[in-house]
């Protein structure tokens, strides 16, 4: 289990932890349109999951910047960020701020990504943030757990993660 804490604060992780090497874990979350949206969607690309705990917070807008910028330059492969946001939000936030390469979902309804992801935290019923690479074949090929939520992740380690499966 992960030791997560919220500004310095110990939370509880609901979920297992998933590992380089496991068969990604099944998922359903919500487009912005409220539309399901399922990890076998997206079969055939690498997947670059990044998960924030709300996207209008500053390092949840400079990670979801970050990443769509890359994401471009990443030929076969979707950028999917998922929070507990209301897909409402998201879609306005992305209006707002010219995101248009990342996939924004929302696990706000039952948390199914959180806790199949172990990322899921009880007490605020948000994300913690992690960073997760899915090849095409659905295998995880880079982890990373960011213990305190308000730090940021190793955005060149998972890039070259992603690079690296393409």
């Amino acid at each position: 289990m992960v030791n997560f804490t919220w500004k310095g604060n110990p939370v509880t992780q609901l979920g297992n932890d998933v590992k380089v090497g496991d068969k990604a874990p099944e998922f359903t979350v919500l487009a912005n349109d409220l539309s399901p949206v399922t990890l076998a969607e997206s079969k055939g690309k690498v997947r670059l999951i990044s998960v924030i705990p709300s996207i209008d917070t500053p390092v949840c807008d400079a990670q979801t910047r970050r990443f769509n910028e890359e994401a471009s330059k990443l030929g076969n492969v979707q950028v999917l960020t998922i929070s507990a946001d209301l897909p409402f939000a998201q879609k306005s936030w992305c209006a707002a701020n010219g995101i248009e390469n990342v996939q924004t979902l929302s696990d706000h309804r039952d948390l199914s990504f959180g806790e199949a992801y172990g990322v899921a935290i009880q007490e605020l019923r948000l994300l913690a943030r992690a960073i997760f690479v899915v090849d095409t074949n659905d295998k995880v090929t880079y982890v990373e757990y960011v213990n305190e939520s308000t730090d940021h992740p190793n955005y060149e380690a998972a890039l070259e993660a992603t690079r690296a499966v393409l």
